[in-house]
């Protein structure tokens, strides 16, 4: 059963047919379980049971060094990082998120994010490394060190791709000691609308003192967490920090799911025209990060023996659909 917020219900069959390919609404049982839910002033939880993933016809096939990827039927590639070349990340596809080093940053998170330094993120043998360490710096080389006492980084596309809507796919496997915080999630390109004014996709998110349970949530000004009212779910995938999982959105003009291997976890329905409620018509870009601690990833501490941590990215695809070709909104070098 996939969990849906809010009154505007998308149909079970069109939620199959708009996952064609991608997540299944698996069984005519658990199709017709979609359910709507009032969040009302607080927000709702929901746990999805997991359901049977179908593969298209169509599917990319896999080689030896590639793995399958099942996208909605229509849509085509537009952006992607295979991460095939060792060294620091792509810097025409990554930059890095810094400015708030200094001050310190949100939520009373506890890290510095390096920028340029393979100690906190590169690529060796296929795959992104991100990488949390326990270690002062040096101000004479990190001039807006803000005294923290772990380094990470947090990698964004923004200004290198951006979109309005599209399927998202990230495979990952992520770090579980406790007071790590891993996400994949979206944040606007434009640099003038405040949090969470344009609102927040967080594709998933991990906390280290409940590994191997998933977090799929929506933030906007009238559903967010300073609020209590954010839209979430959460689902164990017990061997997340084993194994490489594929964590999915597809993001339209009237609703988002959310899903892992081509399962169906989360679907956000638009349920009001007001901002405050779907402000996602928007170019938004992509982050990968660890933090560490904060108000949610630090709640039960930071323990030493969780460092240094580590999230393995295999790849980061973006379809969108095939035709017409100018309503798409990738965009490279957007300021």
């Amino acid at each position: 059963m996939i969990r849906t917020i809010g009154v505007c219900v998308v149909s079970a069959a069109l939620v199959a047919f708009a996952l064609n390919g991608a997540m299944s609404a698996a069984s005519a049982q658990d199709a017709a379980a979609v359910e709507s839910t009032d969040a009302g002033p607080s927000a709702q939880t929901g746990t999805p049971s997991q359901a049977s993933a179908s593969v298209a016809d169509d599917a990319a096939p896999a080689t030896p060094d590639r793995v399958a990827t099942n996208i909605p039927a229509g849509y085509e590639l537009v952006w992607s990082d295979e991460f095939d070349n060792p060294g620091l990340p792509d810097p025409e596809r990554w930059a890095y998120d810094t400015f708030r080093n200094e001050q310190g940053w949100f939520n009373n998170e506890k890290q510095y994010y390096s920028a340029d330094r393979e100690k906190n993120a590169r690529v060796e043998d296929g795959n992104l490394i991100i990488e949390a360490h326990e270690e002062e710096l040096d101000p004479s080389v990190y001039p807006d060190w803000g005294e923290q006492e772990y380094s990470s980084a947090r990698l964004i596309t923004k200004g290198l791709g951006d979109w309005t809507y599209g399927f998202f796919e990230v495979r990952a496997k992520l770090p579980c000691g406790v007071g790590t915080w891993p996400a994949i999630w979206m944040l606007p390109s434009d640099p003038d609308i405040e949090w969470p004014a344009g609102g927040e996709i967080d594709i998933m998110e991990h906390v280290g003192f409940e590994p191997g349970v998933i977090h799929h949530s929506i933030h906007t000004t009238a559903f967010n967490f300073s609020r209590g009212t954010q839209m979430t779910t959460e689902h164990e995938l017990p061997d997340a920090c084993d194994a490489m999982h594929k964590y999915q959105l597809l993001w339209t003009a009237d609703f988002m799911v959310f899903g892992v291997d081509d399962r169906p976890k989360f679907l956000f329905n638009k349920e009001s025209t007001k901002r405050s409620r779907w402000p996602f018509d928007r170019p938004q870009h992509l982050l990968l990060n660890i933090a560490v601690g904060g108000s949610w990833g630090g709640q039960r501490g930071v323990e030493a023996e969780a460092f240094p941590a580590r999230m393995e990215v295999d790849y980061v695809r973006v379809y969108q659909p095939a035709a017409p070709a100018d309503t798409r909104t990738n965009t490279r070098g957007q300021e």
